[in-house]
């Protein structure tokens, strides 16, 4: 197997350059890009996609240095609501809300004001980040708009950080919630432009892009990542972090991917997702958006169990308590896998 060094050779046609490129001068373009002087280019970044295990330690003293500079030793800790649930229209293979899934889910159309108010007073209460608020579907009404902008105004009377995932919205109701006091949107790139038909196609990638940019140029900060372990290429990877890269979101998740019983990918092979392999990942992430929050969402608690502590000098930002149809870990183990770890959680309260 090459070494990470000389598959750092095989720029521009895919062949082996020069066999004289030295391990100084691969130390010196992650120094750049550490320094933000300089940017991955595609075929660097695969090249990371390609590390032999053994060459890990320099790609993770580089981007923990990123992790260092622009987040310091906090990790943000996000709580997630599922507002509403199941009965969606779109085709997503790997969601278990989708309307070609037959996983066993609890569905309906608000969640009820009782669970919702009171997981936004909790995030508020221990002093956590952000509470994310996430809704199933692709359209929605004026009216339903509204309801869930009358919510968000009683939420962030609590003084709650909010964000929510919901899927299409026209300008105007980005406007809406936007004046009840929502300042962030989720709105995930899931794949890589070519790959995308491969797990949905009721819409497009080029639709979810067009969705993000509108939702800037209302002035929303962007949360926006993907999910790994989808039957993709490495470079379909490298092609969804080279577009989130433009894109400049706030908060990056990566997600990886659980296999979820009833769903087209309920098989799906995942001995990809090995803890280097997530690593990886992870790292290359943090080099290519080093001043966006890079979190680990869905399968932390699977695919970096007993390496938490590595985990979290790469991301500065995970959930506690479970994702939208699967279940996580629990608040008071996740606070503590984060101060064991030597980092701290606790954000000021408004």
């Amino acid at each position: 197997m090459l070494s990470f060094w000389k598959l750092f050779c095989e720029v521009k046609k895919g062949f082996i350059m020069s066999e004289a490129v030295t391990i100084d001068t691969i130390k010196n373009i992650l120094t750049k890009n550490v320094n933000k002087e300089y940017s991955l280019s595609r075929e660097e970044a695969i090249a990371i996609m390609n590390l032999p295990e053994d060459d890990m330690p320099l790609l993770m003293e580089m981007a923990g240095s990123l992790r260092k500079k622009y987040k310091g030793n906090h990790v943000s800790i996000h709580l997630l609501t599922n507002a509403r649930s199941g009965n969606c229209s779109q085709n997503c293979a790997y969601c278990a809300q989708s309307c070609r899934s037959k996983a066993e889910i609890e569905k309906y159309k608000w969640v009820n004001d009782e669970k919702l108010y009171s997981d936004n007073a909790f995030v508020h209460d221990n002093h956590l980040s952000r509470h994310c608020i996430g809704l199933s579907g692709m359209k929605f009404t004026d009216e339903e708009i509204e309801e869930l902008a009358e919510k968000i105004r009683v939420m962030k009377a609590q003084g709650t950080h909010l964000c929510c995932s919901i899927g299409f919205l026209t300008e105007k109701q980005a406007l809406m919630l936007k004046e009840a006091g929502l300042d962030r949107i989720n709105h995930n790139l899931n794949s890589s432009r070519s790959y995308y038909h491969n797990i949905c196609t009721t819409h497009t990638y080029e639709q979810r892009v067009n969705n993000i940019h509108m939702l800037q140029r209302l002035g929303f900060e962007i949360c926006s990542g993907g999910i790994i372990g989808m039957g993709e290429s490495k470079e379909d990877i490298v092609d969804m972090l080279l577009d989130l890269r433009e894109i400049q979101p706030e908060a990056l998740p990566i997600n990886f991917l659980l296999p979820i019983p009833g769903t087209p990918l309920e098989n799906a092979d995942t001995s990809v997702l090995t803890p280097a392999y997530c690593m990886k990942v992870l790292c290359l992430a943090r080099l290519m958006a080093p001043q966006s929050d890079i979190r680990c969402a869905a399968g932390r608690e699977v695919y970096f169990k007993g390496r938490e502590k590595e985990l979290l000098s790469i991301v500065d930002s995970i959930f506690a308590s479970g994702y939208l149809t699967a279940d996580g870990q629990g608040i008071s183990d996740t606070i503590k896998t984060i101060t064991d770890a030597g980092f701290t959680y606790e954000i000021e309260s408004d």
